[in-house]
């Protein structure tokens, strides 16, 4: 009988690629109250290490109160040809990040499992895109803004 495969605890370069270019990240948190999972899609995250994967979201949010009741979550993210899991558990680095227009939070994730989740038989052939559909300028200096707070 085969051994225990184990589970990796770290991004590979390419999965930190991944997660530092504009991706479709997907949350699962277990909301504060009802106690049921949530998911969120979030626009604002970064790999700041292979261990560590941090993201911002508006102080005000579900998500932070969320982490702040069960600090484990679930980033789901869409590339490489796969579906990739990552869990992990939650810090907030600062309620409120300095050099920031707007109140966001600055949130690592503590990386604990990185597992590929696609279905047997199957790979992905196009990953998902987005666009934004506000101001492309104030966009852009918003989101330089933010990955500049966020991993200082």
């Amino acid at each position: 009988m085969a051994g225990k495969q184990e589970v990796p605890t770290a991004l590979t370069e390419q999965q930190m690629e991944l997660f530092n270019g504009e991706t479709l990240v997907l949350l699962s948190t277990v909301d504060a109250e009802t106690n049921v999972p949530n998911v969120n899609a979030i626009s604002w995250v970064k790999a700041a290490a292979a261990d560590r994967v941090r993201f911002s979201v508006t102080n005000s949010s579900r998500i932070v109160a969320n982490v702040k009741a069960n600090p484990n979550v679930t980033l789901c993210v869409i590339g490489l040809g796969t579906v990739y899991s990552i869990a992990g558990s939650c810090t907030i680095l600062e309620d409120k990040m300095e050099g920031v227009a707007m109140p966001l939070s600055n949130i690592e994730v503590a990386i604990k499992g990185v597992y590929e989740t696609m279905f047997w038989g199957a790979k992905i052939t196009q990953e998902p895109v987005f666009e934004k559909t506000y101001d492309l300028e104030k966009a852009k200096a918003l989101d330089e803004q933010v990955y500049a707070a966020m991993l200082k």
